[in-house]
């Protein structure tokens, strides 16, 4: 399939990259158009290196090929992603102010676009007039996700993940149109669904300046919950010792210990339809805390003894207050079993709804890198896997939990 990208000024362009990739490592022929104020974003040699292609821009760039009309003619499928408020104005107004803009006039191939703005932006009336007019048109129009913007900004406007924008061009591509777009289907699929995810790790004090404690950074929990506000959930994340920004919408509670944990998950399970314990506990804490730096005597050593701590995730089981439980468990094999042995008969013990399993070691699971889960059900059987970025993980542990069918929604 020969395919003509647009690729319009929006710092989502980014992502297109990915778009490009995807569509070349899949055997097709793709043709890329950035426009100028795009290349303040992406330079031309990254789209040239991914396409193996010229990445032109000007109309008046290679004349003698007729080049504004020939790429607009041979493609099978034009794709404008992103596509900013700006764009869609002029394309609706019939512009051919250049390069893109006379491509697209002189094309008979189903066109894509996928806008990205902030929600101010997407929202205002010229822009929704502009995009109905694109629509009755012919145009395809893939609503934008709903998370995270530019800043500290968050809500509609977001362009959605590569994966979802290959997957309607297909689809575009095959004369199906676009899968259902709405609040019951793909990133509004949780609406009206109040998610409480627990990230990062608790540390129990030894004394006024040491504690016991792990090396859980957060990142993946603050995955989870950044993606199930981008699916239209209420979400509030619990913190334990996380020094990472939630996106707006998100609310907060920070806690440290696994006491402070417990009472802050007592707090919201009633009204809870979705709890996420993705906090690594510390499973065990000092008998005695004390009140002084313990200080170091001559060459001795200090012997401290420990005690269990309470178990969490198998009281909200027990407790029965929440409809969906998912627990998470970081496991490394040892002399009696391997890590997925572990995890299998962790999920028959802690009976939650889900288990989520990623074997760690000092360099990989923790911080800000990729993951590779499985998601176990109760009996401690695979149902899933993932792997990928911590918010693609995120996404697919997300899920998971809605094909159990057994979410209450608050509306």
């Amino acid at each position: 399939m020969r395919v003509l990208l647009g690729v319009t000024g929006g710092i989502a362009a980014y992502k297109v990259a990915l778009v490009l990739r995807r569509l070349a490592e899949d055997g097709h022929d793709v043709r890329v158009i950035p426009t100028a104020a795009s290349l303040n974003f992406v330079g031309r040699a990254t789209w040239e290196a991914l396409s193996g292609h010229p990445a032109p821009t000007d109309t008046f760039e290679d004349v003698p090929s007729v080049q504004h009309v020939r790429l607009g003619q041979s493609a099978d499928l034009v794709l404008v992603a992103p596509a900013t408020a700006d764009f869609l104005a002029a394309y609706a107004r019939g512009e051919a102010r250049d390069l893109l803009g006379n491509a697209l006039l002189a094309t008979h191939a189903p066109v894509l676009v996928a806008p990205a703005m902030h929600t101010e932006m997407w929202e205002h009336p010229a822009t929704q007039a502009n995009v109905a007019t694109l629509k009755a048109r012919g145009v395809h129009v893939l609503d934008p996700a709903v998370g995270r913007l530019t800043g500290a900004d968050s809500g509609p406007g977001r362009l959605p993940e590569p994966d979802a924008i290959v997957a309607a061009a297909y689809a575009v591509a095959e004369g199906a149109g676009l899968p259902s777009q709405g609040p019951d289907a793909g990133w509004g699929d949780l609406a009206g669904v109040r998610v409480v995810v627990t990230a990062g790790g608790t540390r129990e004090p030894i004394d006024p300046v040491r504690y016991l404690g792990n090396r859980s950074s957060g990142h993946q929990g603050f995955a989870i919950a950044e993606a199930a506000r981008e699916r239209g959930a209420e979400v509030t994340v619990v913190a334990a010792n996380v020094s990472l920004p939630v996106s707006e919408g998100v609310n907060r509670i920070d806690v440290s210990t696994g006491t402070e944990l417990a009472h802050a998950i007592e707090t919201v399970e009633d009204e809870c339809d979705v709890l996420v314990m993705a906090a690594a506990v510390a499973d065990f804490a000092p008998a005695q805390r004390s009140d002084h730096k313990i200080k170091k005597a001559g060459n001795g050593g200090l012997t401290l003894e420990l005690v269990p701590t309470e178990d969490l995730l198998r009281g909200l089981v027990e407790r029965g207050t929440v409809p969906v439980v998912v627990g998470f468990a970081a496991e490394t094999g040892d002399d009696a079993a391997s890590a997925a042995e572990h995890a299998a008969a962790k999920a028959r013990r802690k009976g939650a709804a889900l288990l989520v399993f990623n074997e760690v070691g000092t360099t990989k699971g923790f911080g800000d890198v990729p993951n590779s889960v499985r998601i176990l059900d109760a009996a401690g059987a695979e149902v899933a896997a993932a792997s990928g970025s911590k918010l693609a993980v995120a996404h697919a542990v997300l899920d998971a939990i809605a094909s159990l069918g057994t979410i209450r929604k608050s509306v």
